[in-house]
């Protein structure tokens, strides 16, 4: 898959390694931004105590 994206990318190595990054930083922004928030909003609390 890594070979299919560094094809898909043109220019110097340099430069898809730079947009690589970005993408990757751009995707790792979004799941902490829109998808962990809703899929923990998702999941039923579970009340826990603890006894003395």
């Amino acid at each position: 898959m890594f070979s299919l994206l560094w094809r898909f990318f043109p220019g110097p190595a340099w430069l898809r390694v730079i947009v690589l990054l970005i993408v990757l930083a751009a995707i790792v922004y979004a799941l902490i931004t829109y998808v962990y928030p809703w899929v923990a909003s998702q999941l039923p609390e579970e009340e826990v105590t603890v006894g003395t």
